[in-house]
């Protein structure tokens, strides 16, 4: 089925994948008939809308963009056999699209539905509905009269979906989540008094009535600003409630089917299905339900104490839990608490007339009557009695607590209380202490693993997220479940990018939560974001001047759960998030002032830490001096090679290339020709190995040129020798870079001394003339390639010997019959590739610098290895050990972020279907899809001539044999 998006720029996608539009008039046409909605769309009207002043060819025009279009969208219908979805229909044309064919009309649909479902189903209902809008309505056509109408409609609705998907999450619970939706809401829409209205009864559910009136302020400043009216009744009879704390603004965030107990007070109980997904927790559930077992065995009451950060799932679990015993005959009772209001407080149990509310004051009656009740309801069922946001509760809530799991004795009831571990207070901790005589299952959540974060984005998002976008999302959320659905919403509503950015409602509850801490503590925090996530205590002192004020207000940023500690010296931010919004709050003049004064105090401390002395240097925006800076992020950039972090390398040795031009501007004591070189040499190698070829032959061909222009054999040699890339393709993409590095390879050699000494560096100029003489007919990349390698083997140098091996696999296909010989290379480079974190153990223990670029290298050899294999083995027609080996190079590149590695793989799977399947359009279609991948890739021998080469061979083998004599 074909879909259509029109909310943000127009799409089109069927199952194959997004569908080609062509140009802004084909668009037009078919943004117009699915304004139309199914209703034939005059040829005069198209004409009308498509041009200001049509010409006397516009008739025709439209019947050509018709056309056009119903190839794109209906690609195998047969020849002229007539279209079931853009169908004729005099007097024009209509769409014929499904019901849920359009984002649009799926949109309405939802917006219907949830007038009709319970309030936890409509909060989830409306959030996906919302999720599906990618910017504004036919946003491209906006200025065109014939979408203008329908857009506003589209954004009116919108509209009224945030407002009730707000209005249902104060009655389903998460009012909290509800406040940044609408703070947005009315900076966006201030003349909105229903925005006005539900943003501040979010802030009250939530405990935040100063924030509810200030709110409210706000909106009566705004109305008489614009409009120069008051505030309607809605808005006034609220601010009237909120003032007298009326109890029907705090919302059970627990309604369900109720357990019915005795007296003129009841449980409000049970537990509704959460509107996010829940993942993971199997251990933790597990401890839970092993203590509900041993209340239904011992017919006692036991006391369950849930403890983690804000947004770790602590309501969810117990949910969950709640839902799994219900299952099982048990009933459930919930209440939540609101912090320091008791009268406020939703107590399931909460008298109605002022003589109760003294009696509640006067808690000690009350809460034994309430045991009594709750002892009497066990009595039919065992019950889950949960107290959630405990940190929030007040003394009579609190007191009620400890009496419920320290006093009922037997009784099969399971109290479970849930509170923030970073949010304690002076009775809660009083209260824990207390019941700590219970003896208490203890359960405290930390992030999510991996999987599990992969497991929730997977269960939020609409779309497949790619490997490295979880890891993204892991790595910067610490596995929190809250702030794993805001950067999983603002990725799937603003594209990868927004990855690397704070959600605005993550933002403002980490501010809300920093506003709890002393001024000092806040400003050491901010200290601490820009020495980095990872923080030295000893940096931290030396930049702040004051040891025990730091000390002060890391213990303070330890308990409120911003920063965790590594050791007695190391600190780190719990969650990048965290890092990030403290960073930002920083301005830009500060920061670039307290990175130079960090990189001074790293490099007296820890001159070692090249990376970090390159990093502050480089975001002091030059505070720090360029040469310094420069050589630092030179040696940084050496270091990525050795990890292989490869665009890690190619960012630091651009930074550092820069950093020497902005010195010799200056007029600085500039740095070496050696040192510029190695810095152009070493941007190509990483740009080479993370797919930019085209850019990385040019610096080749410039530090090539630049180095003979010196006159220095040795210099020449060593920067053509510096490029340590491996090479798979059999045919140059660059054959005249390739001649003119031949030839400087040859002079060069020619001029280097004979003797032993400079070994190595006639094999590394070999090696260069073989890779680069890959396509030549004659024997000279032959015979330099066995010649590096036996220099190689001389030597016992494992990297030379592989690269010089991989110069030998690629004078390998001058003939047929040759597989076997470059499987046997293949299987070489392999073992080599393997024992190399041996050897660079030994290295590290012996105190041998490794080469810049080794640690990359070996990485790469091992795909290298992989590919030579894998065409080797697919060669001798041994297609299982191709498959390891294609599976095993796509590792490494997922792992690595290797993005060529997938063009090769992926064409040998599209080879191999055109062996396995007798299929021929699923063939093409495989062949197609492994074209795509190269572009951009800066290979246009194979951009431009495997997919014909390829067609046609499948063209050959549908014709069937060749008569007799052809």
């Amino acid at each position: 089925m074909v879909t259509f998006g029109v909310l943000g720029p127009l799409t089109a996608t069927c199952e194959r994948g997004p569908i080609p539009l062509k140009g802004p008039r084909h668009r037009a046409v078919l943004a117009r008939l699915l304004v139309a909605r199914g209703r034939v769309v005059p040829v005069s009207w198209l004409v009308n809308d498509l041009w200001e002043e049509p010409g006397e060819g516009a008739v025709g025009a439209v019947q050509t963009f018709v056309g056009a279009l119903r190839k794109a969208l209906e690609p195998d219908r047969p020849p002229r056999t007539p279209s079931r979805l853009l169908v004729t229909s005099p007097p024009g044309y209509a769409l014929r699209a499904e019901p849920d064919a359009v984002d649009a009309w799926r949109f309405e649909s939802a917006l219907a539905e949830a007038a009709r479902v319970p309030a936890a189903e409509a909060y989830a209902l409306l959030g996906a509905a919302l999720g599906l809008w990618r910017g504004p309505a036919y946003a491209e056509f906006a200025d065109q009269d014939w979408a203008r109408g329908e857009a506003a409609r589209l954004d009116e609705l919108r509209l009224l979906a945030v407002e009730r998907r707000a209005e249902a999450g104060l009655i389903a619970g998460p009012a909290a989540e509800c406040v940044a939706d609408l703070e947005a809401h009315v900076a966006a829409h201030p003349l909105r008094e229903d925005g006005w209205r539900l943003l501040a009864h979010a802030l009250y559910a939530t405990g935040r009535q100063g924030d509810a009136l200030a709110t409210l302020r706000r909106a009566r400043e705004t109305l008489l600003a614009e409009l120069g009216v008051d505030p309607g009744a809605a808005l006034r009879t609220l601010e009237a409630d909120i003032l007298s704390q009326a109890p029907h603004l705090t919302v059970p965030r627990h309604p369900a089917s109720p357990v019915e107990l005795s007296g003129p007070d009841r449980l409000q109980a049970g537990a509704a299905v959460g509107e996010h997904p829940f993942v993971g927790r199997e251990a933790e559930l597990g401890e839970l339900e092993r203590a509900a077992a041993d209340v239904v065995a011992s017919g006692r009451a036991r006391l369950a104490l849930v403890s983690g950060a804000a947004g770790a799932g602590k309501t969810a679990l117990v949910r969950t839990l709640a839902r799994r015993l219900e299952a099982t005959g048990w009933h459930t009772a919930w209440a939540a608490g609101q912090e320091a209001h008791a009268t406020t407080w939703p107590w399931p149990w909460r008298p109605a007339d002022a003589e109760a509310q003294e009696s509640t004051r006067r808690h000690t009656p009350r809460v034994r009557e309430a045991s009594a009740e709750v002892a009497a309801a066990a009595r039919r069922a065992p019950l889950l009695l949960a107290f959630d946001d405990l940190h929030e509760a007040d003394e009579e809530t609190l007191a009620l607590l400890t009496t419920l799991a320290t006093g009922l004795g037997r009784a099969p009831v399971l109290v479970v209380g849930t509170y923030r571990s970073t949010d304690l207070t002076v009775p809660l901790t009083e209260a824990l202490g207390r019941a700590a005589r219970a003896e208490p299952v203890r359960v405290y959540l930390g992030g999510l693993s991996e999987p599990e974060t992969g497991a929730l984005v997977r269960a939020l998002a609409t779309r497949e997220p790619p490997g490295a976008h979880v890891r993204t999302i892991h790595a910067r959320s610490g596995g929190n479940p809250f702030f794993v659905r805001e950067l999983t919403r603002l990725w799937e509503s603003c594209g990868d990018a927004a990855l690397h950015t704070v959600p605005a409602g993550v933002r403002d509850v980490i501010r809300q939560r920093l506003a709890g801490l002393p001024e000092a503590a806040r400003t050491h925090l901010r200290q601490a974001a820009v020495i980095g996530q990872e923080i030295d205590l000893d940096v931290l002192i030396a930049l702040a001047g004051d040891e025990e004020a730091v000390l002060d207000s890391v213990e303070s940023a330890l308990l409120a759960g911003f920063l965790v500690e590594r050791d007695a010296h190391r600190l780190g931010f719990a969650h990048a998030l965290v890092h990030e919004t403290l960073y930002a709050d920083v301005a830009r003049a500060r920061r670039a002032r307290r990175h130079a004064a960090v990189a001074d105090i790293v490099e007296r401390l820890r001159p070692g830490d090249v990376e970090a002395i390159a990093h502050h240097c480089l975001r002091s925006e030059g505070r720090a001096d360029d040469l310094r800076t420069a050589r630092y992020a030179r040696a940084a950039a050496e270091r990525a090679e050795r990890r292989f972090a490869p665009h890690e390398a190619a960012r630091l040795w651009r930074a550092a290339l820069e950093a020497f031009g902005r010195a010799a501007e200056r007029g600085e004591q500039g740095p070496s020709q050696e040192e510029r070189l190695a810095a152009v040499m070493g941007l190509g190698r990483a740009l080479a190995v993370i797919g930019r070829l085209g850019e990385s032959r040019r610096l080749r061909a410039e530090a090539v040129d630049a180095a003979e222009a010196l006159g220095d054999p040795l210099l020449t040699a060593a920067v053509i020798g510096s490029f340590d890339v491996p090479a798979n393709w059999t045919a140059n993409d660059d054959p005249a870079l390739s001649a003119r590095l031949v030839a400087a390879a040859e002079r060069t050699l020619a001029a280097l001394p004979g003797d032993e000494t400079y070994a190595e560096e006639r094999a590394r100029l070999l090696i260069t003339i073989a890779m680069e003489r890959r396509a030549d007919p004659g024997r000279r990349g032959d015979q330099a390639a066995r010649e590096a390698e036996r220099i190689a083997r001389r030597l016992g140098d494992r990297t030379l010997l592989a690269y010089a091996l991989n110069g030998r696999a690629l004078q390998t296909f001058h003939r047929a019959g040759l597989a076997g010989e470059r499987a046997a290379i293949g299987e070489e480079l392999l073992r080599l590739a393997e024992r190399a974190p041996t050897a660079a153990a030994a290295r590290e223990r012996s105190g041998t610098p490794e080469p810049a670029g080794a640690g990359e290298g070996m990485v790469t050899l091992t795909v290298l290895a992989h590919l030579i294999l894998l065409q080797a083995r697919a060669g001798l027609g041994d297609l299982a050990a191709a498959d390891r080996h294609a599976a095993a190079a796509d590792r490494l590149a997922e792992q690595h972020d290797l993005p060529l590695v997938g063009v090769f793989t992926g064409w040998y799977a599209a080879l191999r279907l055109a062996i396995t399947s007798g299929d021929s359009d699923e063939v093409r279609a495989a062949y197609r899809a492994a074209a795509a991948r190269l572009d951009g890739s800066s290979m246009p021998g194979v951009e431009q001539g495997l997919l014909p080469l390829a067609l046609l061979c499948l063209d050959i083998a549908d014709a069937g044999p060749s008569p007799p004599g052809l």
